[in-house]
């Protein structure tokens, strides 16, 4: 994966090796998480740091 902010639901869907409807609610969920916090998002799109945050934990 290239070095990007966010990532899209077929990068999402290619490294958790799952289809990308999946991907795309995986994504959604993450979001609406983000939401929650008080924070922006962009629909089909996941900030790359907190992606990595919740696939391997906080410090990671």
């Amino acid at each position: 994966m290239k070095n990007k902010n966010f990532l899209t639901a077929s990068e999402v869907a290619e490294y958790l090796e799952v289809s990308t409807p999946k991907a795309y609610k995986i994504i959604q969920s993450l979001n609406d998480e983000l939401k929650g916090k008080g924070y922006i998002t962009i629909a089909g799109r996941i900030s790359r740091a907190y992606f990595e945050e919740k696939i391997y934990g906080k410090g990671a």
